[in-house]
């Protein structure tokens, strides 16, 4: 018979006690360096019971140093895209982003203080604040998904990266204002992030930039023991509760650094109810993110139901909150940040 959930989580508990007394034991020949007290990250932030991850999050090198463009280009270069075939700067110097992941890429090649202009999010926050906050200086062109082609042509971009954007007339009107380059949807996060990248003739830099990425996350999964921890994700928006699938953004990250993922959520993203929570959310340690102010309360209501309550991650305190900007968006800046997230609550356990 299969060892419940519940179960499952218990025992993995009880092995990071084992764990502990094998450091106080070291001396006796009892060692793992993966094992010692340092790795049990305690939070004391929480909501509903969810310990807050990232909530002192440093951002201050979020976005490196300028890279350089790619060797053997002249003044312009021929790029292909899902909208066309577009000359494009060879070293661009005012860029307009229509995407969050775009203005990720610009930072993760060092070139985001190359940004003239951006589509924000409402709010006091009008980006997400784990590419730092020299990002919200930057002029907005517009909400996301609406983009105001005015605005666009008055930051004089001699770029324009995006998405195929319809509110903003599509590829036609915006290539009147600058060369533009589109991706298209269906494309993984890391395909997205090459297409940006070669927008900005820096496929090299996006390269060696990739496979740091895929270095850290690989080396990370052994460090935590990844492979040893079956991790829940859902997210919360106002009138559903969503398990995350494979195919998303969070869920792939995992999937590099080796976390492994319940049996019930193996499969692409669908809702559930709160009468499914005991055999679809369960996981020896749950991660919930939250889409804006009413998906936190949706989800603080179901964090407090005695359903939830009754998970073995829940009686564990192996429950963490994460940023929803950082976990449901796609870019490799955003990767990073969830790697330092698992580095800090995969092994972890809430206290208050």
């Amino acid at each position: 018979m299969p060892v419940s959930a519940r179960v499952r989580t218990r025992f993995r508990r009880t092995t990071a006690a084992v764990a502990l007394l094998c450091t106080a034991a070291f001396a006796a020949g009892c060692a793992d360096k993966h094992d010692d007290a340092s790795t049990i990250i305690r939070t004391t932030t929480n909501i509903a019971g969810a310990g807050v991850v990232g909530a002192d999050r440093d951002t201050a090198t979020a976005c490196p140093l300028p890279s350089a463009p790619d060797a053997g280009s002249g003044a312009t270069r021929t790029v292909t895209h899902t909208a066309g075939v577009t000359q494009v700067p060879a070293d661009p110097q005012r860029i307009v982003v229509l995407t969050t992941s775009a203005l990720d890429a610009a930072c993760a090649l060092g070139l985001w203080e190359r940004v003239a202009g951006a589509v924000t999010f409402d709010g006091d926050r009008t980006q997400p604040m784990y590419l730092g906050y020299g990002v919200v200086k930057v002029p907005s062109v517009g909400p996301i998904g609406q983009p105001d082609p005015a605005r666009i042509a008055e930051l004089k971009p001699d770029l324009i990266l995006g998405d195929i954007a319809p509110a903003a007339g599509g590829y036609d009107a915006l290539s009147k204002i600058a060369p533009t380059v589109l991706i298209g949807a269906g494309g993984s996060w890391q395909s997205d992030f090459a297409a940006y990248s070669a927008g900005m003739n820096r496929n090299a830099a996006a390269e060696t930039a990739m496979q740091s990425y895929l270095t850290e996350a690989h080396d990370l999964g052994p460090a935590l023991n990844a492979g040893q921890s079956q991790a829940s994700v859902l997210r919360f928006t106002p009138d559903t509760i969503q398990v995350q699938g494979t195919e998303t953004f969070a869920a792939q990250v995992l999937s590099d650094v080796g976390v492994q993922r319940p049996t019930a959520q193996r499969g692409t993203s669908y809702d559930i109810t709160e009468s499914d929570l005991a055999t679809k959310a369960e996981g020896d340690v749950i991660y919930v993110m939250f889409a804006g102010p009413e998906g936190e309360t949706q989800g603080k209501e179901v964090l407090r139901s005695d359903q939830f309550e009754e998970l073995g991650a829940a009686t564990d305190k192996r429950v963490f909150a994460v940023d929803d900007k950082i976990w449901h968006t796609t870019g490799l800046t955003a990767a990073r940040a969830i790697l330092t997230d698992l580095r800090n609550s995969l092994n972890g356990y809430v206290t208050d």
